[in-house]
């Protein structure tokens, strides 16, 4: 008889009575609960909770599972099971630098591609973006951020690319790295930020890439200071 271990409290944030198939709902709840750092790395993902708390068999729980290890946010090992994936600090800066070629090729294009509605689009997130960060608000920091940059890249209207850009954020949030950094390093990177409006604005796109790529030297800095907490070995 297989033992019942104690769910994790974040399996309680699952929320089981949203529309969508059973696959959907199970998938996009278990990756929204990774992002936002809910499940940390290395956290165990119990199947049996998972499935009780959707009222499913093993078996759709078990193909979400295998979607988000192709996604990088799962890993499986035998005997072990299924654990929120952790990776190196080398592992994460080399994330950073395919996310900052990513994003660079994006900003490139959307710079000249903007249209009025796009301002608008960038102008909203920075302000809700500003606002986590007066809050103090580690986890409204990152899901901002996240909205942040994406508003910017997403005028590129390159579908394949935006999806690449995006598969390597979401490996790098589960560990939530600006939860760690200091107030002066999160006021820096968000200097970058108004910077990068200013630019988007005014179609500059040199401009953009240039203060891109001061803001990404700052994130190396970021993940070089991480504690080990978090990071596999």
């Amino acid at each position: 008889m297989r033992t019942q271990r104690p769910a994790a409290g974040w399996v309680r944030r699952l929320a089981a009575d949203r529309p969508g198939t059973v696959h959907e709902v199970i998938l996009d709840e278990l990756r929204a609960v990774i992002l936002a750092g809910h499940a940390p790395p290395g956290a165990p993902m119990n199947i049996d909770a998972i499935a009780h708390r959707f009222t499913v068999s093993r078996i759709p729980v078990r193909e979400a599972l295998k979607t988000l290890i192709g996604e990088g946010l799962v890993d499986h090992a035998p005997r072990a099971g299924y654990a929120v994936a952790q990776v190196t600090r080398a592992e994460l800066a080399e994330l950073y630098v395919v996310r900052e070629a990513l994003e660079a090729a994006a900003l490139s294009a959307a710079a000249r591609a903007a249209t009025e509605d796009d301002d608008a689009e960038v102008a909203k997130a920075h302000e809700a973006l500003s606002q986590a960060i007066e809050d103090h608000d580690a986890r409204g920091h990152h899901r901002e951020s996240r909205r942040f940059h994406l508003a910017l890249a997403g005028p590129c209207r390159m579908r394949r690319l935006l999806g690449m850009f995006e598969s390597a954020w979401n490996i790098t949030e589960p560990l939530q790295p600006m939860s760690h950094v200091s107030r002066e390093m999160t006021l820096a990177l968000h200097t970058d930020h108004q910077l990068m409006v200013d630019a988007f604005h005014a179609r500059d796109a040199d401009a953009l890439l240039a203060v891109s790529a001061v803001h990404y030297r700052r994130l190396q800095d970021v993940v070089a200071a991480l504690p080990v907490n978090g990071l596999r070995p």
